[in-house]
């Protein structure tokens, strides 16, 4: 697998709700996605046009994710900073909201990040690797050309504000090496 993929999981809806099954194994392997999952997270925004990222961690701990929205609307996005990938720099993103149900899965080598489209936007997430702080990194929000749906400035952390651009960015990860 090269680039993120976007996944949307079975769904059977009537006039209670819905039932769907977020994560099957046996199902997931049908789609190329043999990742292991050992860490789950739930992140909630309050505030539309919150963005979150480009983080990721960095080999020994790297971490691939498997993106939901549980509740809200977000734009969630995966970019390849593999030096010598042919996809290096290239970025995805999709619409994930709780009501279409779909999932992105980001794979190891991959910064990720999203930005809120409606207030008190949760999200949860599947992590192949577990929370490393020592090698947790971020790349500039801005610096990928990504056409983030913002209708003024994001509501960014310090940490996203100061994070390197992707052009000055220190990379661990190689294509066809450890990611």
């Amino acid at each position: 697998m090269t680039l993120a993929q976007l996944v949307t999981p079975d769904r059977f809806d009537d006039d209670r709700g819905f039932f769907g099954e977020t994560y099957s194994r046996r199902g997931y392997e049908k789609l190329g996605i043999t990742s292991e999952f050992v860490q789950d997270n739930h992140s909630l925004s309050h505030a539309i046009g919150t963005l979150r990222g480009l983080h990721f961690q960095a080999p020994p701990h790297a971490q691939g994710k498997l993106v939901r929205c549980g509740h809200g609307a977000i734009f969630d996005v995966a970019v390849d900073i593999r030096r010598g990938s042919p996809t290096y720099g290239k970025w995805e993103g999709y619409e994930l909201t709780a009501e279409n149900g779909h999932q992105l899965y980001v794979p190891v080598g991959f910064a990720h990040g999203f930005v809120t489209l409606e207030a008190d936007s949760e999200i949860v997430y599947k992590c192949t690797d577990y929370y490393a702080p020592e090698t947790e990194g971020a790349v500039l929000w801005n610096s990928c050309g990504i056409e983030w749906p913002l209708s003024g400035d994001p509501i960014l952390s310090d940490k996203d504000q100061e994070a390197p651009s992707l052009a000055d960015f220190d990379n661990l990860f190689v294509y066809g090496q450890n990611s």
